[in-house]
């Protein structure tokens, strides 16, 4: 797949996941979430730029840490992600947030211009995860940080069967790289090799709640990457896919629901003082 139909894919993609986004990941994303603002460190007054923002589940808190005086970026490539974080945003009264349109390797903004880059399991939608973090290395300060997480290793998240299902149903690779920076050390390689010299990283393995098999298959089939070829479907085919789905997912059932083993790699990095 060329980079331009990758990129058209995943914005016309996300916009269908945007309305179901926060319902369905909120709650099992909070670990990675958590690790990564504590990783920032962020201070009042300091200017952040979020890369690959959605729905703002980690902008907003960016923005409550940087207040007052400081401010937030937040970009994405999805319209339909971004007017969902401006509303959320507008909703609980948040105004040192600005959000923009923006492809993660064309942030638009000034060389130097932030103190600190976030950004929340978006690389591995990007067609060039290396060319992103080099533009974050850019748009940061002298002694800047930047904190990025990835879904870790496919054999550690229990909700990974979602794209061989979908992937047999269109006859293509839905995400064919989608856990290749999770895998070993890959996410730190590709830290130091965007600028960073000096880089940690922390993997963390998890359970995924969901409350019951209709949100669980919410989660995968409409709030997530394969939206835009669940939107294909007809009826049958998404029953189907959903009865397979299950079936994949029936061993870590609990009561009415499911926890679902998912794997997380945060990893930081410190751009050089001058």
């Amino acid at each position: 797949m060329n980079v331009d139909l990758q990129r058209r894919v995943q914005r016309y993609g996300w916009d269908r996941a945007a309305g179901h986004y926060d319902a369905s990941w909120d709650r099992p994303l909070e670990p990675a979430q958590h690790i990564l603002l504590d990783r920032a460190s962020l201070c009042p007054g300091e200017r952040v730029v979020d890369v690959a923002c959605g729905t703002g589940l980690v902008t907003l808190s960016a923005a409550d840490a940087v207040a007052p005086g400081g401010e937030v970026v937040a970009t994405d490539l999805s319209s339909g992600m971004i007017e969902r974080a401006r509303t959320r945003a507008n909703d609980r009264g948040i105004r040192n947030v600005e959000f923009e349109r923006r492809d993660a390797a064309a942030l638009g903004q000034p060389d130097g211009s932030f103190d600190a880059g976030l950004c929340s399991l978006g690389l591995m939608y990007v067609p060039d995860p290396k060319r992103a973090l080099a533009e974050m290395h850019r748009v940061l300060a002298p002694g800047g940080r930047a904190v990025a997480s990835v879904w870790g290793a496919r054999q550690n998240c229990g909700w990974a069967a979602v794209f061989p299902i979908v992937d047999r149903r269109v006859e293509s690779d839905v995400c064919p790289l989608f856990f290749r920076l999770g895998t070993d050390t890959a996410l730190e390689s590709a830290f130091r090799d965007s600028g960073f010299p000096r880089v940690a990283t922390h993997r963390v393995r998890t359970r995924l709640p969901f409350a019951s098999a209709e949100k669980a298959c919410e989660a995968v089939f409409e709030g997530g990457p394969v939206a835009m070829a669940w939107r294909t479907f007809d009826e049958e085919t998404r029953q189907n896919a959903r009865a397979e789905y299950l079936d994949a997912i029936a061993p870590y059932r609990t009561g009415n629901g499911y926890a679902i083993p998912g794997e997380f790699v945060i990893a930081w990095g410190w751009k050089d003082s001058e």
